[in-house]
């Protein structure tokens, strides 16, 4: 019961130290009295009871490296007995340990001493920088890293250095590509334990993280404490460059790159650069033809998941736009369907030019702009005619220049009826019905000659 309660009756007159057990507190005492003990010679350590001589025979085959105690399942080797006994228990899945109040159970004691701290809120490690407790000393011994900036476990192949050694046994599977952890439903591997069960949720569709203003429900504790920000309308990362603000660091990060035009993702087969990898991993398909996203009505495949979503509606008839436009310009009134569209529409009335180019310093309203500007800089000519194999910058320069071949004129003379293939063109003519002169020529006579001003 005391294990419950946490009363620990029997304390120590000289250090204050108090104990659960009688028999504990007399172990303690002759740490106080002094009392024979027994040692070797490697490292110097001492055990104080006879009894605990067996202890020092085990603590010896850690200078000697005998491990004589083998798992007849995996192999595995121990240094003693209990610590085989110990194992044993993860190939047979016994937990004799039992929790009296949850009845959640342990494979062994010192399991059941921790989890029982949870019940009764005992936290008796505490860090003396910062004042935090801790259920186990295991877990206070990290935590002082943070303070101290130790880092004692370092990677023998890049030499990064990591202040938990699970933190680098992880890591050492970015070297050795090992995915222990694999999903019993598609057979994917992962290098983690937690990632496996965030996986595993996109097949069971478990979403165990509910929002307690509107009840919407994630898979990921995460996506909740960013969905929670949407509520009280907190944007903690601002861009220094044009004060937009963002609610993840990663969207600040990704942001950025607009202002400063760096692509990082270069494919090794063209050459073409992009941005993020998202759209570097969408560029890579149009090589390889993979289509990974499949329509599960039909069977047709995309090669993005961008282009599947509209495919699929035509498959349950729901209309993509309701008409609806929540989102009104407060100067003009004019009303859009995406806040986005609202945020860029607003550039014309306040002038704002938030992407910078890096190489001649002119700014512009918007971010296709911008790419379309770069290109003038690195002669960067992506679309090409697949008739007379000639290259422009953008799209449309494109769309124009193939009317040459296929003899389309899409722009019509309301008056006439005659057809053009260039908006200007049907500009240009547009004039000689209305008789408007865009360029005024003026004359003056002076001494009998005529002169054009």
């Amino acid at each position: 019961m005391k294990i419950h309660t946490g009363e620990k009756p029997f304390c120590c007159v000289d250090c204050g130290h108090s104990f659960r057990t009688k028999s504990n507190i007399l172990s303690h005492m002759r740490i106080h009295a002094s009392e024979e003990s027994f040692s070797r010679g490697t490292c110097g350590k001492n055990f104080t009871r006879k009894s605990n001589l067996t202890h020092l025979n085990c603590h010896m085959m850690i200078h000697t490296g005998e491990k004589p105690f083998s798992c007849d399942t995996c192999e595995k080797s121990f240094a003693s007995k209990p610590r085989l006994t110990l194992h044993m228990r993860i190939h047979t899945g016994e937990k004799p340990f039992s929790c009296g109040s949850c009845g959640r159970s342990f494979q062994c004691k010192a399991h059941l001493i921790r989890h029982m701290m949870v019940h009764t809120g005992e936290k008796p490690f505490s860090c003396v920088s910062c004042g935090k407790s801790f259920r186990a000393k295991s877990e206070l011994l990290p935590h002082m890293r943070i303070h101290t900036g130790e880092k004692p476990f370092w990677c023998v192949v890049c030499g990064k250095s990591f202040a938990l050694r699970p933190t680098l046994t992880i890591h050492m599977r970015t070297h050795t590509g090992e995915k222990p952890f694999s999903c019993v439903t598609c057979g994917k591997g992962f290098a983690r334990r937690f990632s496996l069960i965030y996986h595993m949720r996109t097949h069971t569709g478990e979403k165990p993280f509910c929002c307690v203003n509107c009840g919407r429900c994630f898979g990921f504790k995460s996506s909740l404490t960013r969905h929670i920000m949407t509520h009280r309308s907190e944007k903690p990362f601002s861009c220094v460059t044009c004060r937009k603000q963002f609610t993840r660091k990663l969207y600040l990060l990704l942001h950025m790159k607009t202002h400063t035009g760096e692509k990082c993702f270069a494919c090794g087969t063209c050459g073409k650069s992009f941005q993020f990898k998202s759209q570097f991993n969408s560029h890579m398909r149009s090589h390889t033809r993979e289509k990974p996203f499949s329509c599960v009505t039909c069977g047709k495949g995309f090669a993005s998941r961008r282009n599947l979503t509209p495919h699929l509606r035509t498959h349950t008839g729901e209309k993509t736009h309701t008409g609806e436009k929540p989102f009104s310009c407060v100067t003009c009134g004019k009303s859009f369907t995406r806040r986005s569209s609202l945020t860029i529409h607003m550039r014309t009335h306040t002038g704002e030019k938030p992407f910078l180019c890096v190489t001649c310093g002119k700014c512009f309203a918007y971010k296709n702009s911008l790419t379309h500007h770069m290109r003038t800089h690195t002669g960067e000519k992506p679309f090409w005619c697949v008739n007379c194999g000639m290259c422009f910058i953008s799209k449309c320069t494109l769309i124009s220049h193939m009317r040459t071949h296929t003899g389309e004129k899409p722009f019509l003379c309301v008056t006439c009826g005659k057809c053009f293939a260039y908006k200007n063109s049907l500009t240009h003519h547009m004039r000689t019905h209305s008789g408007e002169k865009r360029f005024s020529v003026g004359f003056v006579e002076k001494d009998s000659k005529v002169k054009l001003i």
